[in-house]
């Protein structure tokens, strides 16, 4: 039987989103400070606008919701499901503001793919896009890479509440003892390496003859969207703009690690930096990038359209690992993936995405540990089948610390693959039912679900509103891997049933 939401259920779930929504009018105060730095007097007035939109709803719902209680797990994987709409409707206000944006809907999705780090883009002219509005669509993928609800945890939610949320947001790992230090070691490393990313990106942009204050714009904004492995980027050409090999080595040195897991960073910075060699997952990760790459070199044998083996490498070699983290950058043209790439190479690119990066990183996609525990199982299912009947077989591995092959485990990774393979296969369907060829909307329904943002061009302004809305859809459903989406249709369709 489907429980019913009860007054205490709303009221729970509204008090804190109306935290978060106030919060959000604070955030939102960071790009005004950016606007009148560069005396852009009506991009920060929108941000005002959008500030106390934000702060005034907030408000209300605190007035009228003003208790807080411990949330039980259904409330709080409701919540954060919801904050992520929420997020997506108030963030999308300064955009549509802009004026880049040809309708509401077109700045609900990219809102809604800068907070799921997914980098699919439906803006206009962004080559002309005030620094404020363009700074605002790399710093929702900031937040939403640590994640909208990590930012909370560090803010607003306290005590019991604190474990169902994070978990609620795709999280699985207590990095520290306590969530709440979970929470701020992970946005320490962020700020972190945002420091270190951004001066060596400010340097090399230096070393380019940009004047200073374009240079470090646009290092902090590539760091950004790199370590949260979004795929933004300030001008319409994406890393190709930069004509730079030091750029492009920086910056897939930065998605690489912020597709490692947080708790592979925690371990190194205590003093255990034998875990980047033993981990399981790291292992899995390397032999899927090489066994990746080598498919996307053999779908170049019969058709060859670089000058030659190092601008393929450059090319090629960084799409892959750009697909595989999750980040989306690219180096390439789209018409570059329509007309030149071989259909397996771009298979080889639609696995990376697929696949994905480590768990409880920035990354999406399934999640290269879960596939890592589905061969676990094969492998344990056949020894058993091959040993006498009295034999106990255990089957280990080691992430971050030595773990036991639990059918659970399996299970659990069994259904979060089948889920995503699913929502790919359906998307790359819907796509070809408004007329696109299936393999590149097969390419695209991956990308939005897996939270990559690499494009074959069916993602633009021009494209069917009903596959924007399926997109946004498979955006969120992919960053928070269904279950807290889940819970939150289960209450919503008890809410109509009768009590």
């Amino acid at each position: 039987m489907i429980p019913h939401f009860s007054r205490e259920d709303v009221s729970s779930i509204l008090h804190y989103l109306g935290r978060l929504i106030y919060g959000m009018g604070i955030v939102m105060l960071v790009p005004v400070f950016v606007g009148v730095i560069n005396m852009e007097w009506a991009p920060s007035i929108d941000f005002i606008l959008s500030s106390l939109i934000c702060l005034c709803a907030g408000s209300l719902i605190l007035l009228k919701f003003n208790e807080e209680r411990d949330l039980n797990w259904r409330q709080g994987m409701s919540l954060v499901a919801l904050s992520w709409v929420m997020a997506m409707f108030f963030g999308a206000i300064p955009l549509y503001l802009s004026g880049h944006y040809n309708s509401y809907l077109d700045s609900l999705f990219e809102a809604m793919s800068a907070f799921a780090t997914t980098g699919l883009v439906l803006v206009n002219n962004v080559d002309h896009m005030a620094y404020a509005y363009n700074f605002w669509r790399h710093f929702m993928c900031f937040i939403g890479g640590q994640g909208i609800i990590l930012v909370a945890l560090t803010l607003f939610v306290k005590g019991g509440s604190a474990f169902k949320v994070y978990v609620g947001e795709a999280r699985e790992e207590k990095i520290m003892p306590n969530i709440i230090q979970t929470a701020r070691f992970i946005w320490l490393v962020s700020l972190t390496y945002l420091v270190i990313g951004t001066s060596i990106l400010l340097f090399i942009n230096l070393l380019r003859d940009i004047s200073p204050g374009r240079a470090l714009f646009h290092s902090i904004c590539l760091f950004m969207s790199g370590w949260d492995t979004a795929g933004f980027a300030v001008q319409s050409q994406n890393i190709l703009y930069y004509h730079s090999p030091a750029i492009e080595i920086v910056t897939a040195m930065i998605f690489l690690l912020g597709a490692v897991n947080f708790g592979v960073h925690y371990a190194v910075w205590t003093g255990r930096p034998h875990e980047l060699v033993r981990n399981f997952e790291l292992k899995v990760y390397m032999f899927s990038i090489l066994a990746l790459f080598s498919l996307v070199c053999i779908g170049f044998i019969m058709q060859f359209p670089f000058p030659g083996y190092v601008p393929f490498f450059r090319k090629a070699f960084y799409q892959l690992i750009s697909a595989h983290t999750g980040v989306g950058y690219s180096n390439i043209t789209v018409q570059h993936f329509l007309y030149f790439w071989p259909p397996l190479a771009l298979l080889g690119i639609i696995l990376a995405m697929g696949l994905g990066g480590s768990s409880s990183s920035t990354a999406g996609g399934i999640k290269i540990l879960r596939i890592g525990l589905f061969f676990k199982g094969i492998k344990k299912e056949i020894r058993i089948l091959t040993s006498p009947e009295s034999a106990v077989i255990v089957e280990r591995f080691h992430h971050i610390r030595d773990i036991s092959v639990e059918d659970n485990h399996i299970k659990m990774s069994a259904i979060i693959i089948i889920l995503y393979v699913a929502v790919y296969l359906a998307g790359g369907v819907i796509g070809s039912f408004y007329g696109y060829p299936f393999l590149p909307a097969l390419f695209e329904s991956v990308s939005a679900t897996a939270n990559v943002g690499l494009s074959m061009g069916i993602t633009s302004p021009l494209m069917p509103n009903g596959l924007k809305i399926v997109y946004i859809m498979q955006m969120w459903l992919g960053r928070l891997e269904f279950i807290s989406v889940f819970v939150l249709f289960k209450f919503i369709l008890s809410l109509k049933s009768p009590q």
